[in-house]
């Protein structure tokens, strides 16, 4: 086990980082919408309401469903899914009845609480789908059940299958597979129909302003809000955050150490959650300030986008800290990353557009519209 130290330095550097950021984002925020939401509230004439410029001028497009909604609704299904089994697992993990030197435990309890959380999934996706003015509900159930599991599923088969080809003793069982496909049909997808079932059946959730007829044009952007540019920024936040943690994690997996202190992990995911919610939220008001209005999926993409440092920092770990020759062990290593990342992918993501989403229904409820 490594020295408590360094682990203490860079949770209270991480912590004072975030809370710096937190004190001006809010600062700003709070400062800079205030002010806003009264001036325009004050605007006496229609002409003095047609020179306001920035965020109120959308208003009537801010609503308006995204290009492939559909995949949207699936993605967010699939995040909130991911949050819900992080948040119980490690709840479980710091009250202490996780072992750490127990890793199968560990393994086992997150893949049934994955399963259990199909019911949130479903739900989730299926309230989305339904403000976005959608039908079809049972095929966006199918897509929110089988999209991630499917993917993970198939690199992890192709995966085991490499190490069934080289007789190891790490393969997982064929037992064990059978075991994990009965959880994800006989348990998991009939808990995400549930789940969209009941969200379904619920009003839909109505926008705060009215949505106009023709979407409105977007005026020429500075080159600092291009869509990539902000992306890019946005997911450097989140990774730098946790990225000192994240050294502690690929440690214990990959170098046979064990990874003991949940209280520490927990901490380090309310941070991430924070600073996700944070630069989302600051990126999508200048974004809307600068009467772009396409938002939805700009905003998953944001914080999302912190995946990709993710997989960097484990490309960079993978040569400068693992002495590994064979191909096969580095396929393994990569395939297993990529896995990881797209999960963090989807959990960040969906933080950020949650953030938002609530983000705009508040401000845009707040602006008196005739």
């Amino acid at each position: 086990m490594t020295d408590d130290q360094i682990h203490w330095f860079s949770i209270v550097n991480s912590l004072m980082i975030v809370l710096f950021l937190s004190g001006m984002v809010a600062m700003i925020m709070l400062r800079t919408l205030y002010r806003d939401i009264s001036r325009y509230n004050q605007l006496e004439t229609q002409e003095e309401a047609q020179e306001e410029t920035g965020w109120k001028l959308v208003h009537g497009d801010v609503f308006r469903p995204p290009t492939n909604s559909d995949l949207l609704c699936v993605y967010v299904g699939t995040g909130v899914q991911f949050f819900g089994m992080l948040l119980v697992t490690m709840i479980f993990a710091v009250l202490g009845f996780l072992s750490p030197s127990n890793r199968g435990g560990l393994m086992t309890a997150m893949l049934l609480v994955w399963v259990l959380m199909g019911l949130l999934a479903g739900y989730a996706s299926s309230r989305l789908y339904k403000m976005f003015k959608g039908s079809e509900w049972k095929r966006i159930t199918m897509r929110t059940a089988f999209l991630f599991p499917g993917i993970a599923f198939v690199i992890f088969f192709i995966l085991n299958a490499l190490i069934w080809g080289e007789k190891s003793s790490g393969a997982v069982p064929f037992t064990t597979m059978f075991a994990l496909v009965l959880l994800w049909f006989g348990i998991s997808v009939p808990l995400v129909f549930v789940g969209s079932y009941l969200g379904f059946k619920k009003p839909a959730l109505e926008p705060p302003v009215k949505t106009n007829k023709i979407p409105r044009q977007i005026p020429e952007q500075a080159w600092y809000m291009n869509p990539i540019f902000t992306i890019l920024i946005g997911g450097i936040l989140p990774f730098g955050a946790v990225f000192i943690e994240l050294f502690f994690i690929l440690t214990s997996i990959w170098l046979h150490q064990f990874y003991y202190i949940f209280g520490f992990l927990f901490l380090v995911f309310v941070i991430l959650i924070i600073t996700c919610a944070e630069i989302t939220v600051v990126l999508c008001y200048f974004q809307l300030c600068s009467e772009d209005y396409m938002w939805w999926w700009r905003s998953y993409l944001t914080s999302g986008s912190s995946a990709l440092y993710l997989f960097l920092y484990a490309a960079f770990y993978f040569f400068t800290k693992l002495q590994i020759t064979k191909l096969v062990s580095g396929i393994l290593y990569f395939g297993y990353m990529l896995l990881a990342s797209l999960a963090f992918f989807v959990l960040t993501g969906t933080i950020g557009f949650c953030a938002c989403f609530w983000f705009t229904r508040l401000i845009y409820s707040s602006v008196k519209i005739d």
